[in-house]
């Protein structure tokens, strides 16, 4: 959301630093304090990127198998979700 307003002291800033908290800074301090973050964002985004590609290629995977398993159904003139009645 944006909301327009001044600043009466651009030297100190308060932000956010999570769960509510909020901290008074030196604009230079939460330059640096976001350049730190966002460090440790690319980072921890960097750790995790095997693991979604390695999820995404199982995914596919699996709907491959679907589809294939569809296809066989359907060939065998099974219609889907059909049931047998005796």
């Amino acid at each position: 959301m944006y909301v327009p307003g001044k600043l009466s002291d651009v030297e100190r800033v308060l932000i956010d630093v999570g769960t509510g908290y909020y901290v008074e800074k030196t604009a230079d301090d939460a330059r640096e304090f976001f350049k730190r973050k966002i460090d440790f964002l690319t980072k921890q985004m960097e750790k995790i990127q095997p693991a979604l590609q390695e999820k995404h290629a199982m995914k596919q995977a699996v709907m491959e198998m679907m589809s294939q398993k569809i296809q066989q159904l359907t060939a065998l003139g099974t219609p889907q979700g059909a049931t047998t009645k005796a």
